[in-house]
């Protein structure tokens, strides 16, 4: 029933497809690459099928398959064309929302979410939203994420895609649990879409799932080189899903084109808010990878580390609804225009953003338009006894209320982001009513802003805050400073890459040359012996100060500590003055930081961490920064000398080559001098 449904919808819309080029209402490429969009007829009514085992809803474009009553995604046509989805796998792994999770003291569970009750929440001509439940039982202790879960699916007549979201809840009763991960995979057919694009610059043909298993697996299972790939311009090139991570702040569309169809399809998974996503707009997460696989991140420790998880206490009640994302459709005439479906997945991306908060979705958790509120108000910085100046392209933004930056490590609420214009002023929409706190950093100035008060939306509130006043964490005038405060290490020196270790797609890409596998092992080609040196007045740091210090590695296969030392010139010392070094740091991974000032060997040092800081894992999975740390470093007038001075930056954990840390800046000020 579905292969002939489909076959008389093909040869219906190549009717009149040919009657609109007749008439010469598709003479123009962007017509043509998603004519739909263009078309003045009345969209089809949308469809509900109910069968034993299967849901299927169309509207004429789309069609739906959906495992009754699990909530599989099982099938999905565009057009009336084979399956999207992969075939070959089982109906249970092909489209699915997975939650990881445990409870206290035990091991890790991967869970697919299957619903045990469906229901039909709307059905009409122009739109039909689906639920398949999964409400928690005590017999399911131990076996299922004590979490029910509504998972829901809606699609509309003219539209090119669908819509999924899941409302989490956890009424009074419940078990404690720890939630380390949600989201939804699509895994799509391996035999046709081979193009996978996620920012415009980038894009490229992927290697194969089969190009993997064939290839030499490297320092972690995610990483392989592949040694055997089909298509030889690929061959010996590395592959790794975290190589196509990106910020939340940027992970709003990415997807995959069948490029070799005689009309190539694309598919998309768009993302209209990061307001549901957790740990800030700078987090970073994965996209899409070789499966062919696309994500729809919720939540994830990626990045972070287990700072980040969701801990829920025995009892705790929860109410969250996760999405809508939009999983998008187009296609064009010929292979010759297929990467022009990138640009119309742009499009659509910007339509959906222009219609969030979407007020046709049926659960009562999800909050309307209507229903959410308003805050602006204007930033200013004012470093030290400076003029206050506006904070020009700061963050600004709402999430639970903690300790100034806490919003980087918060996972269980709504977090809603925007920056400043040049004037410092901002303006946050659509937030759900709730309290929250109001926290921002500034790009080159260091620490976390977090307002004095809480902020209570109610539903249609506008809250103007006025002007707000940054003062950064500073004890003293600059004496030099090493790097840029702006959470990242990226200005720093990326060494090149190993010819024998590419990724073709960062050859061209500098912005994104710290993608490269196994940069980490530039630093023993550039130290084999002695460590790093920095010279204040000298030495530059764009070039001189590698991005990550991290372990040594030695002949023997083992790993050494490493202190790098950084040298300067001081030509009085204020005795009695109390000096300070600010170490902001960009990612820290099983680190241990000890610092000492002109006694390489004293034990113990000046400064040190109480305990292994980070488990972001940057270093590993390619990323120029994680969690965020600044340490403010009181050192004491009788510590320095007048002349040449040594700071002593040891990372002294090295089991593996992955220990180590990504400043973001450093700093070291003076007392601060009456006048």
């Amino acid at each position: 029933m579905m292969v002939e449904t489909n076959n008389i919808q093909r040869w219906f819309r190549m009717a009149l497809l040919l009657s609109l080029i007749f008439f010469g209402a598709c003479s123009d490429t962007a017509e043509s690459v998603s004519f739909r969009r263009g078309l003045k007829t009345t969209p089809a009514a949308v469809k509900l099928n109910k069968y034993e085992d299967q849901v299927v809803i169309e509207n004429g474009i789309v069609s739906l398959n959906l495992s009754n009553p699990e909530g599989y995604i099982i099938g999905l046509y565009y057009d009336g064309t084979q399956n999207i989805l992969n075939q070959k796998n089982e109906e249970f792994d092909r489209g699915y929302l997975d939650v990881v999770w445990n409870e206290a003291g035990k091991p890790g569970i991967f869970e697919r979410i299957n619903g045990a009750d469906f229901s039909v929440i709307e059905a009409s001509d122009t739109v039909v939203e689906v639920s398949f439940l999964k409400t928690w039982k005590a017999s399911m202790q131990g076996s299922s994420v004590p979490i029910n879960i509504d998972l829901r699916y809606i699609l509309r007549s003219g539209d090119s895609g669908f819509y999924s979201y899941a409302v989490f809840t956890r009424p009074p009763g419940l078990p404690a649990v720890t939630v380390y991960q949600i989201r939804i995979v699509y895994k799509l057919d391996e035999d046709r879409f081979h193009y996978m694009a996620i920012s415009d610059t980038r894009q490229r043909k992927m290697p194969t799932a089969e190009d993997r298993k064939t290839g030499k697996v490297l320092s972690y299972p995610e990483a392989v080189l592949l040694t055997h790939a089909t298509d030889p311009q690929i061959r010996g090139e590395v592959d790794d899903k975290y190589q196509y991570s990106t910020e939340n702040k940027d992970n709003s569309v990415h997807g995959w084109i069948a490029e070799d169809d005689s009309a190539p399809v694309g598919f998309w998974v768009i993302t209209p808010s990061n307001e549901f996503r957790n740990a800030g707009p700078v987090k970073q997460e994965l996209t899409s990878h070789v499966g062919p696989t696309s994500l729809s991140m919720f939540t994830s420790t990626h990045y972070a580390g287990k700072k980040v998880i969701i801990a829920f206490d025995e009892g705790e009640t929860y109410e969250k609804v996760f999405g809508p994302t939009f999983v998008y459709l187009n296609s064009a005439p010929s292979k010759t225009q297929f990467k022009s479906l990138w640009s119309d997945a742009v499009e659509q991306l910007s339509n959906e953003e222009r219609k969030w908060p979407y007020d046709f979705i049926g659960s009562k958790d999800f909050i309307p338009p209507s229903q959410r509120g308003k805050v602006s108000g204007k930033l200013q910085v004012k470093d030290g006894g400076g003029t206050a100046q506006p904070a020009k392209s700061s963050y600004v933004g709402l999430a639970l209320p903690g300790d100034a930056g806490s919003w980087q490590i918060e996972s269980k609420g709504y977090q809603f982001w925007t920056q400043t214009d040049k004037d410092g002023s901002f303006s946050i929409t659509n937030i759900v009513p709730g309290k929250y706190a109001l926290y921002a950093w500034v790009p080159g100035f260091i620490g976390d802003y977090k307002y004095s008060i809480n902020v209570g939306i109610t539903p249609g509130d506008n809250i103007n805050l006025g002007s707000l006043v940054y003062k950064p964490p500073r004890n003293g005038p600059t004496l030099w400073e090493i790097g840029i405060p702006d959470r990242s290490a990226a200005e720093f020196f990326v060494a090149d890459y190993y010819p024998e270790l590419v990724n073709k797609l960062y050859l061209k890409d500098s912005k994104n040359g710290f993608r490269q596998y196994g940069l980490w092992e530039r630093y023993t080609d550039l130290y084999p012996t002695k460590d790093l040196i920095f010279t204040v007045g000298v030495s530059d740091y764009h070039k001189d100060w590698f991005y990550a210090q991290v372990t040594r590695s030695t002949k023997t296969s083992k790993f050494m500590p490493t202190t790098w030392l950084i040298q300067f010139q001081l030509e009085n010392i204020i005795k009695g003055g109390n000096y300070t070094l600010q170490l902001a740091l960009a990612s820290a991974t099983n680190s241990k930081l000890e610092v000492r000032f002109n006694k390489p060997n004293s034990n113990p040092p000046d400064f040190a961490t109480e305990r292994l800081i980070g488990d972001d894992n940057a270093i590993a999975r390619h990323g120029i920064h994680g969690l965020h740390e600044l340490y403010s470093v009181g050192v004491d007038s009788n510590q320095l000398v007048r002349g040449k001075n040594t700071i002593y930056l040891t990372q002294s954990n090295a089991k593996t080559p992955f220990e180590g840390i990504m400043y973001d800046y450093i700093r070291l000020e003076s007392p601060t001098t009456k006048k």
